[in-house]
């Protein structure tokens, strides 16, 4: 019924246009004739006005009532928008007219993070000519953000050529906070907003599969709060969630930006160590320098329940029991790695709650590791530090002509403890500061009591950690205690290793020199092991220059250790240093490096790191002599 009121409407505008044509062909028409023509023609052309007019209206209604924005852009190398519809101002802040005037203003408006990916969309959208959709984030004028999905199409001229872009900017703003909510559930507990046990499983295996490729080490520390359900039976379970919530805050606090933290479910808490060291050198038999890590966040931990926790108008005190497992020394897959952190947990609330107990097979052994660092801050407190001093030889004379200083921990329970041992927990702890103020204190003491014994050494050497080095005003701090005991800096030898110094070279490039600037002298110890840049090196006040052990141990049988050593020793006397041998055990090693120009040297062969009573001995009995010098 339309179709043929449509065909009989277009019949009688084609038969009114003929009238018309019939009309202007014959000037002579009656003029009746062409009154009639023009009535008719009036009426159509009211009629297809009224048409025009609802046809725009149905437009509006259409596209300027619906929540996007319609545009239109011309195909052009500005991106000019030719329309916009009103909906713009009320989305975005930024009037039609406004946003017609600037090209450019739709990709500025784009989220940073969306903005060249949303681009290149648009343009590769414009170049294909095939329909497009894509999503992206645009900031409004009062700065909000408001997620869009937009949708174009192509429209072509009558020669086939894109001419125009006509799209609807959807606002899916609501929908994304939607989805970006109910993935947050999904990962994240609801009353503490940590990461749950799924995020912290995923997470985990990520974890793990890094530690195998880069053959790194990963730690999982489990923590239980200990008498939780007495809070909640004495105060209720509303100032027991509260409790929690303020322990997961702690836990934030007490961990490293890298560590992450989980709530596992109930008063039980997960926190993994990715990408850790495994370390080794000097280490007790069955630790890694994972687990000092791993052991120097529990002890954190405990530190931060440490303050009471304010509940419901009342000072509430929390200790939790801490299970720390290790990969990959004690379990190879992340089921076992949280199995055995749980038995540890566990044998830490049966035996000492409040503490934590490191994965092992055998419970004394977990036990044994359960105070080392209450001991070792209790060793920070007490000064439970020694001395001893391995000399310094001048190699062609056979004479001590100084000594390294070599810290020793005098540990009440198990004897002394060396350093490899427990620096890298001091370190990590924060116990390195008042641990390397004692050992320059000390040297700087014994110096003065040598001296008064009758023994002035030309050489006083220690050993300076990363951390130590990078103290504020580390030169001020060393010089002072030196001053104190009357020590001339000049005398001091500051050693650090090649690979610490490599560590942020332009910053320690700057400390060293405000040590130069102070009159004290400067080592690289381990020279060969690290990464140094010689063009570096040669612009560092260094004036000595130590050989590392692993090169000079097998000179006498291996031809290429000797070439490495005979050119480090080269290199220190041609930047103006004094290359100084480590760990000559033989006299082979000894004969060779005098035979090479080696001008100092220290190691078992003239001595072990001794005591300062068995130094002055050494003295009292033949003078600085260590050894007689080589014959021929």
């Amino acid at each position: 019924m339309a179709n043929s009121s449509g065909r009989d409407r277009t019949r009688e505008r084609l038969a009114a246009l003929d009238a018309v044509r019939r009309l202007l062909a014959d000037p002579d028409a009656l003029p009746s004739e062409a009154a009639a023509v023009l009535r008719a023609l009036d009426v159509e052309l009211r009629h297809t006005h009224g048409e025009l007019r609802e046809a725009v209206a149905k437009y509006r209604a259409l596209v300027e009532q619906i929540p996007a924005i319609v545009y239109v852009d011309v195909v052009d190398d500005t991106m000019t928008t030719s329309y916009v519809s009103p909906q713009i101002e009320a989305l975005l802040g930024v009037t039609p007219q406004e946003y017609i005037a600037q090209p450019d203003l739709w990709y500025r408006m784009l989220h940073p993070d969306d903005r060249e990916r949303a681009l290149q969309t648009y343009l590769e959208g414009r170049r294909s000519g095939e329909p497009f959709t894509f999503e992206y984030r645009l900031i409004a004028r009062d700065g909000r953000v408001v997620w869009f999905r937009d949708s174009a199409a192509v429209v072509r001229d009558a020669g086939g050529n894109p001419a125009f872009i006509h799209g609807v900017m959807l606002d899916v703003t609501e929908q994304k906070l939607a989805e970006e909510h109910a993935a947050f559930v999904a990962y994240h507990d609801r009353l503490t907003e940590l990461p749950n046990r799924a995020m912290f499983e995923e997470l985990l295996d990520l974890a793990l599969a890094r530690a195998r490729r880069h053959d790194t080490a990963v730690a999982v520390i489990t923590m239980d709060v200990d008498d939780f359900k007495l809070v909640n039976d004495s105060l209720g379970h509303e100032t027991g969630d509260e409790l929690l919530r303020q322990l997961a805050q702690r836990l934030r606090e007490a961990t490293r930006e890298t560590d992450l933290v989980a709530r596992q479910g109930g008063d039980e808490f997960l926190l993994l160590l990715a990408d850790l060291d495994r370390g080794g050198p000097g280490l007790r038999e069955g630790t890694s320098g994972a687990t000092l890590v791993a052991e120097s966040v529990a002890t954190r931990i405990q530190e931060a329940l440490s303050t009471p926790f304010q509940l419901a108008g009342t000072e509430i005190y929390v200790s939790a029991s801490i299970g720390i497992s290790v990969f990959p020394q004690d379990a190879d897959d992340a089921a076992t790695l949280l199995k055995n952190a749980d038995a540890a947990m566990y044998r830490s609330k049966r035996t000492a709650p409040g503490g934590y107990v490191v994965h092992a097979e055998q419970d004394d052994d977990a036990l044994g590791r359960l105070s080392l660092t209450t001991r070792l801050r209790k060793a920070v407190e007490n000064r439970h530090w020694t001395l001893h001093y391995q000399p310094i030889v001048d190699l062609a004379q056979g004479e001590m002509v100084g000594v390294e200083a070599l810290l020793r921990w005098a540990d009440p329970n198990g004897g002394l403890v060396p350093p490899g041992e427990f620096i890298p927990l001091a370190e990590e702890m924060g116990l390195i500061e008042a641990i390397g103020d004692w050992v320059i204190e000390e040297l700087a003491r014994q110096d003065a009591a040598w001296r008064s014994e009758g023994l002035r050494l030309r050489e006083l050497s220690f050993n300076l950690s990363p951390r130590q080095l990078w103290q504020p005003e580390i030169s001020d701090r060393i010089v002072a205690r030196l001053e104190a005991f009357d020590v001339d800096p000049a005398r001091v030898v500051v050693e650090i290793t090649e690979s610490a110094a490599m560590i942020d070279p332009d910053r320690t490039q700057r400390i060293l020199w405000d040590l130069h600037a102070r009159g004290l002298r400067l080592a690289i110890d381990d020279f060969g092991t690290g990464y140094s840049s010689l063009s570096r090196l040669k612009h560092l006040p260094v004036d000595v220059l130590k050989v590392d052990r692993s090169f000079v141990r097998d000179v006498a049988s291996d031809e290429q250790a000797g070439s490495m050593v005979r050119a480090i020793i080269q290199l220190a006397h041609g930047l103006g240093m004094a290359p100084l041998a480590e760990g000559i055990e033989t006299e082979e090693e000894w004969r060779f490096l005098v035979a090479n120009a080696c001008p100092l040297g220290q190691g078992y062969h003239f001595s072990r790191p001794i005591p300062a009573d068995e130094i002055l001995a050494r003295h009292r009995r033949s003078g600085l002599t260590i050894v007689e010098p080589l014959a021929g």
